[in-house]
Formats: C-alpha cells, sequence, structure tokens
C-alpha cells in the first residue's frame, strides 16, 4: 500500500491509507467484501487518470522504476531538470513485478488481449472496462517488448464497450508503428475497420 501511494502522490491518483477509509466509511457508508473487491480491481474510491495508468505500465515494464513524465525531450543551451531525467524506484522489489510481467504476457497470448499479438514483438498487456452509467468505457494499457521494454500505451474509449473491443486493437495499432516505424498489410486493414466503426454514446438502461 506504501509503494502504491508513493507512485499515486506523484501523479495525483487517490489511493487511501487505512484512516482514509475511516474517514470515508464513518459517515454512514457500508464497508462490506463488496467494497474490498471492487478497491482490488481499480473500481470505487481509486482514481487514476489515462496518464498515470501509462505510467503505470510504464514502472510495471522497468521491473519498478518509472520517469515524471515530460514532453520535452532537450532544451537548446541549457538542461532538463534531473526530476525529470533520473528514474524513480518504487519500495516494491522488483522480483514481484515479474510475476506482473508473467500475466500481462500471458494476457496477449491466451487472454483478453489476444488481440494485440504483433509478430516478431512480445506484447504485455491488460484490458478494462470501465463502468459507466451509459456504456461502458473500453480500457488497455501495455508495453512491449516484454525484455528491453521501448514504449508503454493506454487506450481509452469513451463509451467503447469491453476492453477487448477498441482499447486492445488501438493499443496494439500505436506499439506496432512506433516499434516497426509502420503498420503491416493486415494492421493497416484493421486500422481502417476501426476507423469506420460507429460508437453510439448516449446513456442506455442496463
Amino acid at each position: 500500500m506504501a509503494a502504491l501511494k508513493e507512485i499515486a502522490r506523484e501523479y495525483a491518483a487517490e489511493i487511501r491509507d487505512g484512516i482514509g477509509w475511516v474517514i470515508v466509511y464513518r459517515t454512514g457508508r457500508s464497508w462490506n467484501a463488496l467494497t474490498v473487491i471492487s478497491i482490488s480491481i481499480g473500481q470505487g474510491e481509486v482514481t487514476a487518470t489515462p496518464l498515470q495508468i501509462a505510467n503505470l505500465a510504464a514502472t510495471v515494464a522497468n521491473r519498478g522504476h518509472y520517469y515524471v513524465p515530460h514532453i520535452v525531450r532537450s532544451i537548446r543551451g541549457g538542461q532538463i531538470d534531473s526530476l525529470y531525467t533520473h528514474p524513480h524506484h518504487t519500495t516494491i522489489n522488483p522480483r514481484w513485478y515479474n510475476y506482473a510481467v508473467a500475466g500481462m504476457r500471458k494476457a496477449v497470448l491466451s487472454g483478453t488481449c489476444h488481440a494485440a499479438n504483433i509478430p516478431g514483438i512480445e506484447v504485455c498487456g491488460k484490458t478494462g472496462t470501465a463502468q459507466n452509467r451509459g456504456h461502458d468505457h473500453s480500457a488497455f494499457m501495455g508495453f512491449a517488448p516484454m525484455t528491453s521494454p521501448r514504449i508503454a500505451v493506454v487506450a481509452y474509449i469513451e463509451n467503447g464497450g469491453f476492453g477487448a473491443v477498441y482499447g486492445v486493437p488501438i493499443g496494439a495499432l500505436i506499439m506496432e508503428q512506433y516499434l516497426n516505424g509502420s503498420l503491416s498489410p493486415s494492421s493497416e486493414k484493421k486500422a481502417q475497420v476501426i476507423q469506420n466503426r460507429h460508437i453510439k454514446y448516449g446513456d442506455y438502461i442496463r
């Protein structure tokens, strides 16, 4: 929990500690097993932006270290603050990240991220379906290659449904374009299909 809060503070995500939960739930709200389950899968009171999730993917890919996100690579006649150029290490033992990496790789090989398979590239990923009052939001986070990673990506598609529907294929296309410099003919066709899809926005009754 301390390590997760450390990462969360860096990017203003909200992950409360035990005292924080007491304050929230002593106002009459019921703390029960469903609350624990909801929080454990990243729902409920856990809040995070797409950038925070992308850097979480980068942290897993790096087995425990991350860089503060920035958009400037160099400054002519100057230097970038070391805050952005030096790795920041979590307090989690790097060996535990290997389990997460293995799981994310398996999700691509035979799980919900199967559409993220790219020939010649070991992609690791995790789908997400953000529940919504209307259509759910489609989400995906991933990185590649599995060893010596070069890119971490996140894709959120508003009202896109399950993560595997839009998030995974879009995230895979981004990684393929970045790593290979272009899309294969089959991926070009996939991109065209996605581009021509129509997402139905608005609320509906579950």
